[in-house]
């Protein structure tokens, strides 16, 4: 693999470190600051908590147009800043409402990272190295979450205001990244879409230097000119790739892994383990989703995306009936625990690789970035509706209820890959274009 290409992946990757560390970082700072500011839990769990949340969701829905308009480098410098922003502004608020807002400005920059950097990769990889490369994206999204709760663990002694030190540490890798960014090439892609030619060519020489850069020129110039630039992604010629984005960001929720994420000390204690032992198993839970994510990552290009989807809902299915049932029939022990981390394992290996891969890749050049801003919007309101909604049906219908229709929903997700879902491994964007469009 040219080392360019791997390094700038890396660099555009690291948004995803940024989207990690900052989406977990708040949990070290949780209850302190429902204390200094005497919150009602329907006001800290809404406004404290949740507004980074819903930054992401405006920043998933918008994000697009700043990623087609200004370019993908430009958009992902963009996100370096607004990371430190609001790591600056977390760390030095006074009261309730300013914290909410630098949240907020955080949780723009998650949602537009889930577009910018997934198009950005998959845009200058060769079609050979693609799915893993843009994979990095995901891997670095799990090493963020674990790093800051390594970083919440250090800074936890420190004092009363620890919290400031955790949220504003997160200004440090964000100058870093924008650092990087700024040496970023622009994607070719993008440059060909602006007419930008001479520029593109640059840059496609660097990529592959061997490769006939012309003829990549003229491929992308015949689709280009079939192409209408007034054209939306909702028009009927895109159903199905629309669908397609729709449905894989929509099972990737109802497998409930931002449930279980969000509330896996919730989950073991219900399952009769102590509070201990429940803070210890989810540290198991992150070492496990950082494993099988590298595994995904190393495995998504020698075997296929739709050939990963078929793993993870197979083990999906079987480890979310094994966890429906240690709920029905009361299994105490390690069941739990154990059932967990093979769904984790499902996760990470199956939809946890391919989601920001794929979403990626089944659009054409000019509509991609729209695309993934409705992949990814949709991804996130449901990532906000079903992690809220969690812990009330948990307590209401019980787990054995809950993880199984989690389980039956994986069902619908396995007759996804294997009747609508194209295998896109190995085949250039425009190549894909060409055959999605024909579906």
């Amino acid at each position: 693999m040219n080392k360019k290409i791997l390094l700038w992946s890396i660099t555009a990757a690291l948004a995803g470190f940024l989207f990690g560390f900052d989406v977990v970082v708040i949990s070290g700072a949780d209850q302190r600051l429902q204390e200094l500011w005497q919150s009602s839990d329907g006001f800290h769990g809404s406004v404290v908590m949740g507004m980074a949340l819903w930054g992401t969701v405006v920043g998933a829905i918008f994000g697009g147009i700043p990623t087609n308009k200004y370019g993908r480098k430009n958009t992902l410098i963009v996100i370096g800043i607004l990371f430190a922003i609001s790591a600056i502004g977390s760390a030095f608020a006074n009261d309730p409402y300013v914290f909410a807002f630098a949240r907020f400005i955080g949780g723009l920059g998650v949602g537009a990272s889930t577009i910018a950097a997934p198009a950005y990769i998959s845009e200058i990889a060769p079609a050979k190295d693609r799915g893993r490369l843009v994979a990095m994206y995901q891997f670095n999204i799990v090493f963020g979450i674990m790093i800051a709760y390594l970083s919440n663990f250090l800074l936890s002694g420190i004092g009363e205001n620890a919290w400031r030190c955790m949220l504003g540490v997160e200004a440090i890798p964000a100058v870093l990244y924008i650092l990087f960014a700024l040496k970023l090439p622009k994607s070719p892609r993008w440059l060909l879409s602006q007419n930008r030619e001479d520029e593109a060519r640059e840059v496609l020489q660097l990529i592959e230097p061997e490769a006939d850069v012309q003829a990549q020129i003229n491929e992308f110039n015949s689709h280009s000119e079939k192409s209408d630039k007034s054209e939306n992604i909702f028009m009927k010629k895109y159903k199905f790739p629309l669908m397609l984005v729709f449905f894989i960001a929509f099972f990737n929720q109802f497998s409930g892994i931002n449930a279980v994420l969000y509330y896996a000390p919730r989950i073991f204690e219900s399952a009769g383990l102590g509070e201990n032992s429940a803070l210890l198993n989810s540290i198991g839970l992150g070492v496990t989703n950082l494993i099988f994510t590298l595994l995904g990552v190393f495995l998504i290009d020698k075997l296929g995306r739709k050939t990963l989807m078929y793993i993870g809902s197979f083990a999906y299915i079987i480890s979310l009936g094994l966890l429906s049932a240690a709920f029905f029939l009361g299994w105490s022990g390690m069941a739990v625990p154990i059932f967990l981390f093979l769904f984790i394992g499902a996760h990470a290996i199956g939809q946890g690789a391919v989601i920001w891969v794929f979403i990626s890749e089944i659009f054409p050049n000019h509509l991609r970035a729209s695309g993934q801003a409705f992949g990814s919007s949709t991804h996130w309101v449901l990532a906000a509706l079903i992690p809220s909604l969690f812990p009330l049906l948990l307590k209401v219908a019980g787990g054995g209820v809950v993880f199984l229709v989690f389980a039956i929903m994986m069902v619908f997700q396995l007759l996804f890959v294997a009747f609508m879902m194209p295998e896109t491994k190995g085949k250039t964007l425009e190549e894909l274009e060409d055959i999605i469009l024909k579906k």
